[in-house]
């Protein structure tokens, strides 16, 4: 605690000097906004102590204990502490009469205990079934064939054939792009054409003349051979010629732009009207094929052997679900496994095809991917709930035909959120318990209720617990009092 410290100068005293003699004044200082919360803690600590919820603090003794040190006003608000009631009778009359009634002092899990009534509890029989063996993963969709269509010539775009989001079929026309220059050019090319192959006529015609006059010895052989050099140039021509209108016929084509595979358009890239060129980027628009569909993902490297396996006795059957991971999308299989596992995942990729009939799989969505890899025959399976798991592994409490439960360890295969397979440790039609394991041990006394808990029901072998007697109606005691005196002063 610090102390403040003041100094006064008394009107009436002087010291031997004739001077004034100085006073000085100690106080102790205060510290505002701790009186509250000292007050709050306070309550609630009596309050715990008043309601008896701590069972290693005898109840009331933090009162008999700060009362003295409590000031007036908080001490006559603290109601007294009563007397504990006796305990029931457990049968037969007493002095206060045949049935007195007497205060419950714990919690009914203590009384409970003390009394040996037996543990509410829901049971389930084990079953045996065939259990698939499902590798799941997360995929993507992707479209079995994608093609960004583009032109080939450059020139005005006069016509788009196509709607957005439209099915196609192969050679469908999409666009037609303005071809009066290309035909221009074809028509050039066959003009060409005739005009070589007149120029070629003419030198066959000279060259058999100047044939004829070598072997008469009427001119030169090397006139001659001249003339047939000049012929075989001009056939070369007119096969250059042939090969320009092949070109330009092949542009003339260009402009009409056909669909190169069944599928569905996108969103087009370019308008009515434009001038588009080879060159363009974006090209006129996408088209995808979604029948059928593809989808890519990955499952750990420890499973490909179950998956080689399960290849090797035919196709996989495979499914898409949704978010979910209940909702069946598509069924499918599986295509192809990729020839490496990745190094850096420890995964490999896989292909699963699906039909895709109703369209419900779309190009970039994610879906959740299950793999049937194998199947478990006549496998002993529990719900999940039932294992419990100790120091020493799972174990599962198995009810006996004389009421009680017993802790049995099991081996756990394959679990997943609703069942578990059993290996070994109990038999299929074992009753095990499936909740209500709070105040279970080896060899506790049960009562199995319904699954609903409508109506409870102990086991036909088990022995029917006795009737609690009846009580009267318990008068309001002093805690009582505390507690609503609290709840109307909010404290």
């Amino acid at each position: 605690m610090t102390v403040e410290t003041e100094t006064r100068t008394s009107n009436d005293g002087t010291s031997s000097g004739g001077s004034l003699a100085p006073r000085t004044i100690r106080r102790p200082s205060r510290r505002p906004g701790l009186l509250l919360p000292t007050i709050i803690l306070l309550a609630l600590a009596i309050y715990l102590d008043r309601s008896g919820s701590l069972p290693f603090w005898p109840q009331g003794m933090l009162q008999t204990r700060l009362a003295p040190y409590l000031p007036e006003t908080l001490r006559n608000l603290l109601p007294p502490i009563g007397k504990p009631a006796p305990a029931p009778a457990l049968s037969g009359p007493t002095p206060d009469g045949p049935q007195a009634a007497a205060p419950a002092t714990g919690t009914p899990t203590a009384a409970g205990r003390r009394n040996g009534a037996p543990i509410p509890v829901l049971v389930a029989a084990a079953g045996s079934e065939d259990v698939p063996v499902i590798a799941t993963a997360v995929g993507t969709v992707q479209a079995l064939a994608t093609v960004t269509v583009r032109t080939q010539v450059d020139g005005p775009l006069l016509e788009l054939a196509f709607k957005d989001g439209q099915d196609v079929r192969k050679g469908d026309i999409l666009a037609r792009i303005d071809a009066r220059t290309y035909q221009a050019q074809y028509d050039q090319a066959i003009a060409k054409k005739a005009q070589d192959e007149a120029i070629l006529a003419n030198a066959r015609i000279d060259l058999q003349r100047y044939d004829r006059l070598a072997t008469a010895d009427y001119g030169t052989k090397q006139q001659a051979d001249t003339q047939r050099a000049l012929v075989t140039q001009d056939e070369a021509q007119v096969r250059a010629d042939q090969g320009a209108i092949d070109n330009t016929r092949a542009m003339l084509d260009n402009c009409t732009i056909r669909a190169p595979l069944d599928g569905r358009t996108g969103i087009r890239a370019v308008d009515q009207g434009n001038v588009v060129h080879a060159a363009d980027v974006n090209g006129l628009v996408v088209i995808t094929q979604i029948h059928p569909i593809s989808v890519l993902f990955n499952v750990p490297q420890q499973q490909l052997k179950a998956v080689f396996a399960a290849i090797g006795k035919g196709p996989v059957a495979t499914e898409a679900l949704e978010a979910d991971d209940t909702t069946i999308i598509e069924q499918g299989h599986i295509e192809v496994i990729d020839n490496q596992v990745d190094q850096t995942t420890g995964t490999i990729r896989l292909k699963a095809t699906f039909p895709n009939v109703r369209e419900q799989l779309w190009p970039g969505q994610f879906v959740n991917v299950h793999v049937l890899v194998d199947t478990l025959r006549h496998a002993t399976v529990v719900p999940t709930g039932a294992v419990q798991r100790g120091p020493n592994g799972a174990y599962v409490f198995v009810l006996q035909p004389n009421g009680t439960v017993r802790q049995t360890p099991v081996t756990v295969g394959r679990q997943t959120e609703a069942k578990a397979v059993i290996l070994s440790g109990i038999a299929p039609e074992a009753k095990v318990v499936t909740t209500g394991f709070t105040r279970l041990v080896d060899g506790s006394q049960v009562a199995v209720g319904a699954a609903d808990g409508a109506n409870p029901a102990s086991p036909a072998a088990s022995p029917v617990p006795a009737a609690k007697p009846a009580t009267a109606p318990v008068p309001p005691t002093s805690n009582d009092r505390w507690q609503r005196r609290c709840s109307a002063r909010r404290c």
